[in-house]
């Protein structure tokens, strides 16, 4: 791993800073990237994260770190009114172009902080969430974001990366991760380092069971961690409690 990457996760602010440069680098190649390193299957994971979040019909959704918008276009297809938000402006630019561009449903876009969402409380039945608890500076504030503007009963997705406990699988996988990494880096932005976050951000997330109870901890209940991949990736599942 590159000497520069660990400054990245030193603090909150300094993870903040790193991630709005690397994805303001990245937006106009993030589909490509996404595709490569998710083994050509991120379309497929995304449509599970989909099927398992069961919209329902006028439903108020948000999608965060949104992207290029492929979630937030999917909830909008089954049914749901949609608001995507992620910090960097240029990937909802690009989200807006693939609207005009094959006549997508309409969805909602907003440059914003997972940390500090512009919603009011218990503003979305449905939150989701792609590639996106692992690139927050603060995770559990994000979580108590995510609470917050869950309305009672509400439920959260998120699909990601997972840290994989057993350490030869962990080894070998990150591995995997930097050297394909490190070449995307060269060959689209002259700089391995530019993908070397990747496997770096794995390294300091808590994993599926640490994001789990995190999410308990933030006081969403039902929480499940579904494997994806044989545990590569997983889905997080949790509710908003009921009102009394």
């Amino acid at each position: 791993m590159s000497r520069t990457l660990p400054a990245a996760f030193v603090s909150p602010e300094a993870k903040r800073r790193h991630v709005r440069r690397l994805f303001a680098t990245i937006a106009d190649r993030y589909d490509l990237i996404t595709r490569v390193l998710s083994y050509g299957m991120d379309g497929r994971w995304k449509r599970r994260l989909v099927a398992k979040a069961a919209v329902q019909p006028g439903e108020r959704a948000l999608d965060l770190a949104t992207g290029t918008g492929d979630v937030a276009f999917a909830l909008a297809a089954s049914g749901a009114v949609v608001a995507g938000l992620d910090v960097t402006h240029r990937m909802l630019q690009l989200a807006r172009a693939k609207q005009r561009g094959v006549a997508a449903p309409r969805v909602a876009w907003t440059t914003g902080d997972m940390t500090a969402l512009p919603f009011p409380n218990a503003a979305f039945t449905l939150v989701t969430t792609s590639y996106g608890l692992r690139n927050v500076p603060d995770l559990d504030q994000a979580m108590a974001e995510i609470a917050r503007v869950l309305a009672p009963g509400g439920r959260f997705l998120s699909l990601d990366f997972n840290r994989p406990e057993t350490p030869v699988v962990r080894a070998v996988y990150l591995a995997y991760l930097g050297a394909v990494g490190a070449t995307l880096g060269w060959l689209l932005h002259g700089d391995p380092d530019t993908y070397r976050y990747i496997p770096a951000s794995i390294r300091h997330y808590p994993g599926a069971a640490g994001v789990a109870d995190r999410l308990r901890r933030a006081g969403l209940t039902g929480v499940a961690a579904i494997p994806v991949l044989a545990g590569l990736m997983t889905i997080h599942v949790a509710y908003a409690p009921k009102a009394l």
